[in-house]
């Protein structure tokens, strides 16, 4: 195979296998970005970008990777280290954009629990405003001259 069919062959390959998992990742984060934001055109959009931003960085860097020069023996063992390279790299920008989505929603969670917990004081005639607390009077200070003229 020549250099040109192994660098093609390899493109098409990676850029197939991302597709799918960008894919995977916007059906499986529909369900968070739907917890979190509670409006079906927010989430789908949101959904939009995170994928589109999946796809360009990951495809850029399977691009990158496939102009490296690694040399391991025949063109197909050269071939099948850039494509685990490849499905490494898709693994982790897959595991940080879950990351990101399970970040999201946690922190969603939690400002929601603190609106429902403000509530629920505030019904008890409990405020959760923090006091301010009028300034101290203060006298002035007055001058004192020294003892015996020092």
């Amino acid at each position: 195979m020549s250099d040109t069919a192994e660098y093609i062959t390899l493109l098409v390959i990676s850029i197939v296998i991302t597709v799918a998992v960008g894919r995977i990742l916007m059906m499986s984060g529909q369900p968070f970005l739907r917890e979190v934001f509670h409006d079906e055109q927010v989430t789908t959009s949101v959904n939009r970008l995170l994928s589109v931003l999946f796809h360009l960085i990951t495809i850029g860097v399977l691009t990158i990777i496939s102009v490296w020069s690694i040399d391991v023996g025949t063109q197909l063992q050269n071939m099948v280290v850039k494509l685990g390279i490849v499905l490494i790299v898709l693994g982790i920008a897959y595991g940080v954009s879950m990351l990101v989505l399970i970040r999201v929603r946690q922190q969603r969670r939690a400002d929601e629990i603190s609106e429902e917990v403000q509530l629920k004081l505030s019904d008890r005639g409990i405020s959760t405003q923090p006091t301010t607390t009028p300034p101290a009077t203060t006298t002035p200070v007055q001058n004192v001259a020294p003892p015996n003229g020092l």
